[in-house]
């Protein structure tokens, strides 16, 4: 089996189960339920639907087990509509994806807000040391090199001489 074809089975499943919540199952524990992605082994003996709920973890729970009840159902949909000689087995997982997403943004919000409030703070303050706190060369005439040794303090030239 080509791996093309089972993408495109797959996706096909994911809108034939996607419509099934929506307009055919009607089990009160059914929350807001989304798919958000179907995978198929290539012998497509068995499909993964990946889905989530909006809401609590109480309402999470609710909707899985309403999924697991109406399995049945939505599998002799998917082999009526796929035309399959064999329907895979269907598997309901929540997918934390959105979740981690959702988690992440919350943390990006939080090190922004935390960004503007080391700007305010910033803005006022001025340096502890100098304006330049890294040493030059002193500017010399371009014929003066005579002078480099004096010039050395005695730690340099103690240590050049060991």
């Amino acid at each position: 089996m080509d791996a093309a074809r089972a993408r495109k089975i797959a996706d096909r499943i994911q809108q034939i189960v996607a419509e099934m919540l929506e307009r055919r199952i009607k089990d009160p524990r059914l929350g807001f339920v989304t798919v958000t992605d179907t995978r198929i082994t290539n012998d497509l003996g068995e499909a993964t639907v990946f889905y989530t709920v909006f809401g609590s973890e109480a309402e999470r729970a609710d909707s899985a087990m309403a999924l697991e009840s109406a399995k049945g159902l939505i599998r002799s949909e998917v082999g009526r509509q796929t035309g399959l000689r064999h329907t895979p087995t269907l598997t309901f997982t929540h997918d934390p994806l959105p979740d981690s997403a959702r988690h992440l943004e919350d943390l990006l919000a939080e090190a922004k807000a935390r960004d503007v409030e080391i700007a305010k703070r910033a803005e006022g303050a001025s340096h502890a040391g100098d304006a330049d706190p890294y040493r030059k060369p002193e500017d010399r005439e371009d014929g003066d090199e005579s002078g480099d040794e004096e010039d050395e303090s005695p730690e340099r030239a103690g240590r050049s001489a060991t």
